[in-house]
């Protein structure tokens, strides 16, 4: 559950801690005092959007904290995540002027999906313009398919539909580029049988200049090898011979001083590879021919690879990887123009999406029944008597939500048809039905933290007593936060927190404060009487206090 939230410098918050405990807490105060700011502030810490207004006048950032006990079911993801905790979950959001967010996880930096999604874990919250949502067929829908638990479902079908229509718009494309889809093929087919004609192999085009380069320079590279070969190797002044007389000269003198031998190893060794070098260079003068017609071949052959390379404005070296792009492209256009194999995936696509919608049907179905039944049941202590609830599931063409259309209907009194729900239902009628969603869809959840944020607004009386109850209720098995006008409401509250905004120093500030039992006489006295507190207001707050403790 919430344990505490820590706020600072948020819209006219400048810092607030409130510690929360188990059970149903109400926040109470005069309009526009901040109470829904601290539902907002904590929709930031569990990754809500965020902008630059929430930043308070004057400051540089927002900071807010949400410190949560584990549950059981959320140690998995931690372990996934990498993220450790000793009991306690720390989510905290910083936002700056400048637009710039941060998010951490324990004190490690996060990201805003991981936030939402630890958020969607522990926390449901209720807005309080919810009876609204209910008008729209996609919230009707959306809340009955979050009721059946069979969201995941709905998931798949609105993939499976979203595959269904890509194959269909495949097709279609196919069929009407056909022609297209076959001058492109023959294109390429073209291009594929000259650049299979010209043979190009790897490597074979550095090959082709090495070898050109060399036959083209071949007299040139015979003449200045046999030059070499005679500095080398001749018989008058030839290196060879000289480092021989050198090295003779030398070893006549080392026994008369021995620090010559050095000397005279190093000019042997030079010797021996001048000698090496000698003939390496012999053998290749004995290789080297003037082949005027293997020249003029590698030439013809270089002059083809070089046009068809100018040809598809590549380099020659490029050719191959060109013509492997080419393959892939005449693959692809015979796919494309598979006009029977893309029929094939269209049915295959529409028989797994008929699959996935009826079974998403048969669970609307039945979730249907059950929501209405216990819709029609909590109607009754709603100041609705004798009137009931359905949900009307009508066959409609396939679409992502599936093959029916979702309709709440609704009957206020006795004795009348049900009818859509936004023709017959007045504004606290809404709100009312809207609670009983709530308190029903609650009792299903998982999630530990409920908030309802002025769910209650259009009701009044002995139905606002009903309301409290029912969510006082509720915190008997989840935490529960409202935040309220009524007070009937929040005298049925464990815990009640008012919020006030006062001015400070030329600038508005809200402050919440925790309210012992006889503020809290105080506070539901002025919510019943307004401004002016009487005794006779007082004692009435004191017989709601004591009613609901």
């Amino acid at each position: 559950m919430l344990s505490s939230l820590l706020v600072r410098d948020f819209v006219i918050v400048d810092q607030a801690e409130i510690h929360f405990s188990d059970g149903f807490t109400v926040f109470s105060g005069e309009t526009g005092a901040g109470k829904s700011i601290l539902i907002d502030a904590l929709s930031l810490a569990l990754g809500a959007r965020g902008d630059t207004a929430s930043v308070r006048e004057g400051c540089e950032r927002a900071d807010i904290s949400a410190v949560f006990t584990v549950p059981e079911s959320m140690k998995s993801w931690l372990d996934e995540h990498h993220l450790e905790s000793d009991g306690t979950l720390i989510l905290r959001r910083v936002l700056d002027t400048q637009g710039r967010s941060r998010a951490y996880v324990n004190g490690v930096p996060a990201t805003l999906t991981q936030l939402r999604e630890l958020g969607e874990q522990l926390v449901d919250i209720h807005g309080q313009h919810a009876h609204q949502s209910l008008m729209r067929p996609g919230s009707q829908r959306d809340m009955l398919d979050a009721q059946g638990g069979h969201t995941p479902l709905a998931q798949q079908v609105r993939a499976s539909w979203q595959s269904w229509q890509q194959a269909e718009q495949a097709l279609r494309q196919a069929q009407q580029d056909q022609h297209a889809l076959l001058a492109q093929r023959q294109r390429l087919e073209d291009q594929l049988e000259e650049l299979g004609k010209l043979g190009l192999k790897p490597g074979e085009w550095e090959t082709l200049t090495q070898n050109q380069t060399r036959l083209a320079h071949a007299q040139a590279i015979l003449e200045g090898s046999a030059r070499a070969l005679s500095l080398l190797d001749g018989e008058e002044t030839g290196i060879q011979r000289q480092l021989r007389l050198a090295a003779q000269t030398l070893q006549n003198l080392v026994r008369h001083d021995s620090r010559l031998q050095s000397i005279c190893d190093a000019i042997e060794s030079a010797h021996i590879s001048v000698t090496e070098a000698a003939s390496d260079l012999q053998s290749h003068l004995h290789d080297i021919e003037l082949d005027p017609d293997s020249l003029a071949r590698i030439e013809q052959r270089m002059s083809t690879v070089f046009e068809t390379a100018r040809k598809y404005r590549v380099e020659p070296e490029e050719l191959l990887p060109l013509l492997e792009q080419r393959q892939a492209e005449h693959a692809a256009s015979l796919a494309g123009t598979d006009l029977a194999a893309l029929q094939a995936q269209v049915e295959q696509a529409r028989s797994e999406y008929d699959k996935l919608a009826e079974q998403l049907g048969k669970a609307r179905r039945k979730t249907a029944q059950r929501l209405a039944e216990q819709v029609s049941k909590a109607m009754q202590g709603l100041a609705m008597e004798g009137g009931s609830f359905e949900v009307a599931l009508e066959a409609c063409p396939p679409s992502s939500h599936g093959n029916e259309n979702i309709e709440f209907l609704v009957a206020g009194h006795a004795g009348t048809r049900p009818r859509p729900l936004g023709k017959v239902a007045s504004g606290g009628e809404l709100a009312r039905l809207s609670l009983a969603l709530s308190v029903i869809a609650s009792q299903a959840a998982r999630v530990p933290t409920l908030i309802f944020d002025e769910v209650d607004t259009g009701v009044g009386g002995a139905v606002a007593e009903v309301v409290g109850r029912l969510l006082r209720e509720l915190g008997n098995r989840h935490q529960v936060l409202c935040v309220t006008h009524l007070p009937q409401v929040a005298s049925c509250g464990m815990h009640h927190y008012k919020v006030e905004k006062a001015r400070s120093k030329n600038t508005t500030l809200s402050s919440i404060t925790l309210l012992n039992q006889e503020a809290r006489v105080e506070e539901v006295a002025r919510m019943l009487g307004g401004i002016k507190l009487t005794e006779a207001t007082r004692t009435h707050a004191r017989e709601l206090l004591q009613t609901q403790a």
